[in-house]
């Protein structure tokens, strides 16, 4: 990546906000706060840490308006004229966008070179966006698809007839389109053996998706897997096949999520979670960390399962009973006000 000095006041004409301070002021970094010198910019999510405002040597920090005041009144020696401060309704989201613009300048400052690395292995057959990069040792097979503006890292694989959108970003490692688990059982006299069911769905993903290393997202039985616009997926997942993860749902590390689950939009499932197959999960719904997903969850709102770890036996026979404690908490309700009945206003 190139080498990047944005001046201040260009980066307020592209992302808004207000701008305090030098808009001539040259900036040479994005940084942290506690770390941050007179060449580079910060931010500042949270009032709570306004103690590390006031020391804080950036150049420029992005605050919420109550803080206006408070950045720039600090002193920052290797500003003669002064420091500055971007103020925004939303710091956070401000430098989340700004982290796009200056990766995007980055790009734009580095020397140009093969945007399909000479390493990668491209099918003749597929179709990749001229504005696409596909980095080393990835492979993109026969009939798959690359939309615009989209980055392959290095080692991904696009399995034949999977489509990726415009926008998106696959780390390294990613595995697009393997043979979903599909086997039917034969018995036989020494046992059970797997006939294979062959995988004849392929993998739709959507626009601006990000997958992160080693995630796999397993093609279709007879229909496609479908990963719709604006998912956000952490690293080590396994998406089985004929799952449907809806619009802007975002996944931490190490979800599983079996066969023909159906998840809706704006729905986020904590790390290590897992989510059963045939499943139906709404818009908006929450699964905490290492929580399992075991029936549909029909209505928005935040869901967990976590439950301690015991021997299998122990565990069936607590779970069971943990299912009636609402109903013995009223029972030993009822039970208490028989024995010890409220006293009466009556003389």
């Amino acid at each position: 990546m190139g080498h990047v000095v944005l001046r201040l006041g260009a980066i307020v004409e592209q992302l808004g906000g207000e701008l305090l301070g030098d808009a001539q002021l040259q900036i040479e970094r994005l940084a942290p706060i506690e770390s941050a010198d007179a060449h580079s910019l910060s931010f500042l999510s949270s009032a709570k840490y306004r103690a590390q405002l006031a020391t804080s040597q950036a150049a420029c920090v992005i605050v919420a308006p109550a803080l206006r005041d408070e950045a720039m009144a600090r002193s920052v020696p290797g500003l003669p004229g002064g420091p500055a401060c971007i103020v925004t309704a939303d710091p956070y989201l401000y430098f989340a966008r700004l982290t796009q613009l200056w990766q995007r300048a980055r790009r734009a400052s580095a020397s140009a070179g093969p945007r399909i690395h000479p390493s990668a292995v491209v099918d003749s057959q597929a179709d990749v966006d001229p504005s696409a990069v596909i980095g080393p040792l990835c492979v993109v097979e026969r009939g798959a698809k690359v939309g615009a503006h989209t980055w392959l890292k290095s080692r991904v694989t696009v399995g034949e007839d999977c489509v990726i959108g415009a926008r998106c970003i696959l780390h390294s490692g990613v595995v697009i389109g393997a043979d979903g688990f599909g086997f039917a059982p034969v018995r036989a006299e020494d046992g059970t053996r797997w006939e294979k069911i062959e995988q004849l769905g392929a993998v739709r993903i959507g626009d601006d998706v990000e997958i992160g290393a080693n995630t796999c997202i397993d093609r279709g039985a007879l229909a496609d897997t479908v990963i719709e616009d604006g998912v956000k997926l952490d690293n080590l997942i396994q998406i089985a096949h004929n799952v449907r993860v809806g619009r802007n749902t975002a996944m931490a590390a190490c979800v599983g999520v079996a066969g023909s689950a159906v998840i809706g939009a704006n729905c986020t499932i904590g790390g290590g979670a897992g989510i059963a197959g045939h499943l139906t999960l709404a818009d908006n719904v929450h699964v905490s960390a290492f929580s399992l997903v075991s029936r549909s969850l029909h209505k928005p709102g935040h869901y967990t399962g976590a439950f301690p770890l015991d021997d299998h036996a122990s565990w069936e026979k607590n779970a069971a009973t943990l299912k009636q404690l609402a109903g013995l908490r009223e029972r030993l309700r009822a039970l208490e006000k028989v024995r010890d009945p409220e006293p009466s206003d009556k003389h």
